[in-house]
């Protein structure tokens, strides 16, 4: 029996269409998008069983979805995000991830190895990727980690790795602190195909950062003061308190700003000398957002240098009357793709509340977070992730850094970036599904017919104020706790099938 879904009165939206219309999905993948105002079942009915009858088939169980003007998308996918398994449930799980991957409208995530123990063998990421399949769910990619264990010295065990199974590894929540062991994995990386995502947080600097937090969160424990960024009651303490709480963290903050921009450079700078595909996470300062576009512009560069010898070696043999052949070209394997978060775009961490906002890396100043707007809009940036790091509320209090972000992601982003005008809806569609689809080598984040049909349908107007105690995720804390946002997930289709 083949099974087919139409949705139709929808508004069609990804990286390149933006129109009225309706879709049709055969199985698991779209075979027809149309154009236009469908809001007839009639209509939808004649279109699907004309495709059916000119695909053969006969014996079909046809779905019609009404969207009811609701705007019709390529699920997200989110390249970040952290779901505690194995070995830390308590925080997160499986089923409590990937349900609230599914309320956020992702249809994909990838999930990081910072977990207990370490995610670093091909095996044990396969079979996470069972259990998570198991559930009928988001589609979810396990990654590995860069060196054994992350004990920062064996990266051996990326031989035996598979991209078609395992297309990223990383060391995220730390990074290699030798720059000879990350070169050495790059290496294994570019000869297999594999993307190395940079945690770019240098050591010695993070640790030096340690104090400064440590010290600012025993006073905000004593005063009850929140380490996620929700306002609390300050009228009892004392201006001092609060000055000598923000100049801790200001410390703390600078440290770690100077740790991600020295790593930002040492990771580009080993990734062209290995010629690897360096993905660099959560780019939250403009140095390193700085860092990114020069690399981008040098490829750039490389590529019309190239170009113009090309074109300058035709000339000359056309003018001396011989037959040009250009030589065989070396393979361009050094790229560089970076991602930032809906946190890092949205807030300000040098403003109360958001100065006590605890994550990593911290949330900037203004200047820093429109670094991060322009290299949006001027194609810098090629993936919005979550980094999705759920915690318990006691790990939390205790200055666990990290946000839940998987069920507020699309609205910060809608709310923040389109109906501010920053970007356009079709922008924000291929920052969070086709380029990271492209980037995993992935057959989604489209509307094209032959393209997975993993569906989100969103109401870009609706309001609603979020409330974390609903979350389904197990991890409660997030700075846009009681905000109002705009933009809505309403449902969500895996292969065509519906999941919310």
């Amino acid at each position: 029996m083949i099974n087919a879904l139409l949705i139709y009165n929808a508004r069609l939206l990804d990286e390149s269409t933006d129109t009225p219309g309706a879709l049709l999905v055969i199985d698991d993948k779209i075979r027809a998008v149309y154009t236009g105002y469908f809001t007839n079942r009639k209509t939808v009915e004649a279109l699907a069983l004309s495709v059916l009858a000119e695909d053969g088939y006969t014996n079909c169980a046809v779905e019609y979805h009404d969207a009811g003007g609701l705007t019709l998308s390529p699920a997200f996918i989110d390249m970040h995000a952290h779901f505690r398994y194995p070995g830390q449930t308590q925080k997160e799980d499986l089923n409590t991830g990937l349900h609230a991957a599914v309320a956020g409208g992702f249809g994909t995530v990838v999930a990081m190895p910072n977990t207990t123990p370490v995610v670093s063998s091909r095996d044990m990421a396969l079979s996470i990727d069972g259990e998570a399949a198991s559930l009928n769910l988001a589609n979810f990619i396990q990654s590995v980690s860069i060196t054994r264990d992350f004990g920062g010295s064996d990266a051996s065990h990326i031989d035996s790795l598979d991209p078609s199974h395992v297309p990223l590894i990383t060391e995220d929540g730390h990074e290699v602190a030798s720059a000879a062991v990350m070169l050495d994995a790059m290496r294994k990386a570019a000869k297999l195909g594999l993307i190395v995502s940079c945690h770019s947080e240098d050591p010695s600097l993070a640790e030096a950062a340690k104090p400064y937090r440590q010290e600012a969160l025993k006073i905000m424990e004593q005063y009850h003061l929140p380490a996620w960024g929700t306002a609390a009651d300050e009228d009892d303490i004392p201006d001092a308190v609060l000055d000598k709480i923000e100049m801790l963290l200001t410390q703390a903050d600078d440290l770690l700003a100077l740790a991600e921009n020295t790593a930002t450079l040492r990771n580009i700078t080993l990734a062209r000398e290995a010629g690897c595909h360096v993905h660099i996470a959560h780019v939250s300062t403009a140095a390193a957002m700085d860092a990114v576009r020069a690399a981008k512009d040098s490829i750039r560069d490389e590529e019309a240098d190239y170009a113009a010898d090309e074109a300058d070696a035709a000339y000359d043999a056309a003018v001396e009357g011989t037959r040009y052949t250009p030589p065989p070209r070396a393979e361009q394997s050094f790229r560089i793709t970076c991602e930032v978060t809906p946190h890092h775009l949205a807030l300000c961490g040098t403003d109360e509340p958001f100065i006590r906002a605890l994550v990593n890396p911290p949330l900037r100043s203004e200047d820093d977070r429109v670094v991060l707007l322009e290299g949006l809009r001027d194609g810098t940036v090629d993936v919005i992730s979550t980094d999705h790091a759920p915690h318990t509320s006691g790990d939390k209090a205790a200055g666990a850094p990290g946000f839940t972000g998987l069920e507020t992601a699309y609205a910060v982003c809608n709310t923040v970036l389109v109906a501010e005008g920053q970007l356009s809806a079709k922008r924000l569609s291929q920052l969070m599904s086709a380029n990271p689809a492209r980037i995993l080598h992935l057959n989604k984040g489209l509307l094209v017919s032959g393209c997975d049909a993993d569906l989100v349908l969103t109401d870009p107007e609706e309001k609603w104020t979020v409330d974390s105690s609903v979350f389904l995720s197990k991890g409660k804390a997030t700075p846009f706790d009681g905000m109002v946002l705009t933009g809505k997930v309403r449902e969500l289709f895996i292969g065509g099938k519906k999941v919310l």
